[in-house]
């Protein structure tokens, strides 16, 4: 086996692994309809039953990048049973449906469309009583696509805001902390606003862990989070004097008691709520271990819960690879180790053109220069790394030495956080277009059996 055929195995097994987290297929596996009672289950071990003869209008609202698909398969399941619907989702994220109406909307940073969108999801929900049911269908990219915002606080300031939350390394987690608390859907308020309705909400995970209410910033589960605890992450972050005064005044008054808290556990109206977890990168993780295996790489699953700065996780992977490739430990080669999670990327200085995953792999190339037989792939299961139109990036020993010698200096790129024009150069870069889903990143360790 030469090293191009270990490029091509380990993205034959992220394929496999992304096929495996499609949301028609995670649908199917989580909704089944016996007549006109309709079964849900979801991976928590829960179940529900609804009888939809009981039921007086079922509608579908949602945000997130594998949003349309998911509704795709609602429709096809429930058929004229399925009034309506508006969903918001990621350019180019978009599919063809029947009776739900898609909308497209900017991603990382929300636009009028996305506005205008959510706007559309709550007239529609507002206009719902008791008997009625409301599908929720949410997935990653949904905190971006869905959201409305207190008066005082126009689209460009809070753009500014979650902008400056990016640049400075903040994980998703603190991100939609502070994003519930300058809108009015998010952290349970959309649930809130469908009332006395029924609400039922599909969930597919792009979080480390999958906590219902970071996921999509959690419209339509009870808030743990807090005012004060968003004022807390600005100052953590060092970017509270940054970020324009009407957010600050804003979640000011809130943490003062002058602005209502996001709804919590044990609040009147959450009886009508219920929120099933369908899909997550478990999923991906266990597709890719089989496909290795299939195609005579020993898998190992590193971990499910990769988090960090991009740069020093791929320092760390390369030397894991490049251990586990010398001493056989934890397997022999050859091998494909396995990772799941999602990094960061802090912004310092100049910056050029790049993801967390494309980073990751830069660093990572850096570390194994001139390591023969091992491959690294770090993607997003998305098809989006960051604002390029790469999913993230392959490299083996011989990827610095390669762009090298097209002039380019692999120090240099990582200064400036400029690793997709460094992965173009040396011929890294992974390119799927939209893969309609999202469950984070994938890294693969691969190795061949003759590694010096």
């Amino acid at each position: 086996m030469q090293i191009g055929d270990l490029r091509a195995l380990a993205l034959d097994i992220f394929s496999a692994a992304v096929d495996a987290v499609h949301p028609v297929q995670l649908m199917h596996e989580a909704l089944e309809l016996k007549g006109s009672l309709l079964q849900i289950r979801g991976l928590e071990g829960r179940g529900l039953e609804l009888d939809l003869s009981d039921v007086n209008r079922v509608v579908a609202v949602g945000a997130g990048k594998a949003t349309a698909p998911m509704t795709a398969a609602l429709e096809e399941l429930l058929g004229a049973r399925l009034e309506g619907g508006v969903i918001s989702v990621k350019y180019g994220y978009g599919c063809p449906l029947e009776q739900v109406e898609v909308r497209e909307a900017g991603h990382p940073i929300p636009d009028e469309q996305g506005l205008a969108a959510t706007r559309e999801i709550l007239d529609l929900l507002e206009g719902l009583g008791e008997g009625d049911v409301a599908f929720v269908l949410l997935s990653g990219g949904g905190s971006a696509l869905l959201d409305a915002y207190p008066e005082g606080i126009s689209l460009e300031e809070a753009g500014q805001t979650f902008d400056i939350l990016l640049n400075s390394g903040a994980p998703i987690q603190e991100m939609n902390v502070v994003r519930k608390h300058i809108s009015l859907v998010k952290g349970g308020q959309l649930g809130r606003m469908a009332f006395p309705a029924r609400v039922i909400s599909l969930v597919l995970s792009d979080v480390v862990g999958d906590p219902l209410h970071v996921i999509a910033s959690g419209p339509t589960v009870p808030d743990p989070s807090t005012f004060r605890e968003a004022l807390e992450i600005l100052d953590g972050r060092e970017v509270t004097e940054q970020v324009p005064s009407c957010v600050r005044s804003h979640l000011e008054k809130g943490a003062a008691g002058e602005i209502p808290e996001t709804p919590k556990e044990g609040d009147a109206g959450w009886d009508c709520c219920n929120t099933f977890l369908i899909g997550n990168i478990r999923h991906a993780i266990e597709a890719a271990t089989e496909r290795a295996e299939a195609l005579g790489l020993q898998p190992h699953v590193l971990t499910m819960a990769m988090e960090g700065e991009a740069r020093l996780v791929g320092q760390e992977m390369a030397n894991t690879l490049a251990e586990a490739a010398r001493s056989g430990q934890p397997v022999e080669p050859p091998f494909c180790l396995i990772a799941g999670g999602e990094t960061t990327v802090t912004i310092s200085g100049e910056a050029g053109v790049g993801g967390r995953s494309q980073e990751l792999a830069l660093s990572a190339a850096i570390a194994l220069q001139g390591i023969d037989g091992v491959v690294l792939l770090a993607a997003g299961t998305d098809g989006t790394d960051g604002p390029t139109d790469a999913a993230g990036g392959i490299i083996d020993g011989g990827t610095i030495e390669k762009a090298r010698q097209v002039g380019c200096e692999a120090l240099d790129f990582m200064r400036r956080h400029d690793s997709y024009n460094f992965l173009r150069a040396a011929g890294g870069l992974i390119k799927t277009g939209p893969t309609m889903t999202n469950v984070m990143d994938i890294v693969l360790l691969a190795a061949l059996s003759d590694v010096e």
